[in-house]
């Protein structure tokens, strides 16, 4: 995790937050010739939690992969931001991300209107380079198409957050990243 308080992306991620953060989450996606998948249009708006608290705003709950989530408040997943670091070029043919450009504005879309708003929306394509990297924002409407393409599409996906952002909450995962000099 060190490179995301190296230099120039350390510095960045402190302007848009203003704050200590933590890593909550990393996921490693990897679309290859026997593992492709199609992703719907979605919001990223459930976080992993270590115990389960009675707080206004917090819910639906779930377990998935024997890790308790639940989705929090709007104001929770204002504060948090994803980097997506891109192991591996990401051409039209690699089932890139696809995004609705400003939806993390509108806040929560509800399940029964998030593909009327994508369909609604003018959406891009994002290719990335090698070793390029994707900030993005929980709530922006997001999905994915099977890969063309049978090589590798890997991307680490860290979502960070202000640690108390939470509170009384506490996260399942919380490694402290420190400010960059």
């Amino acid at each position: 995790m060190q490179f995301l308080q190296q230099g120039s992306l350390g510095r960045y991620l402190w302007s848009l937050l203003g704050r200590d953060l933590v890593a909550v989450k990393a996921t490693m996606f990897d679309k290859t010739a026997t593992t492709n998948w199609r992703v719907q249009w979605h919001q990223d708006r459930a976080i992993a939690i270590k115990e389960r608290m009675d707080v206004s705003g917090y819910g639906p709950w779930s377990m998935k992969s024997g890790t308790l989530h639940v989705e929090p408040p709007v104001r929770v997943l204002e504060q948090m931001i994803a980097v997506r670091v891109h192991l591996d070029a990401c051409g039209a043919g690699n089932g890139p991300l696809r995004v609705v450009p400003g939806s993390h504005k509108f806040g929560k879309i509800s399940e029964a209107r998030i593909a009327e708003v994508a369909a609604a929306t003018p959406n891009a394509e994002i290719l990335v380079q090698q070793g390029g990297i994707l900030l993005m924002r929980p709530l922006l409407l997001h999905a994915s198409t099977t890969a063309q393409d049978p090589g590798h599409r890997r991307v680490l996906h860290i979502e960070l957050a202000p640690r108390e952002a939470i509170s009384p909450l506490q996260w399942h995962t919380a490694m402290q990243l420190r400010r960059a000099a």
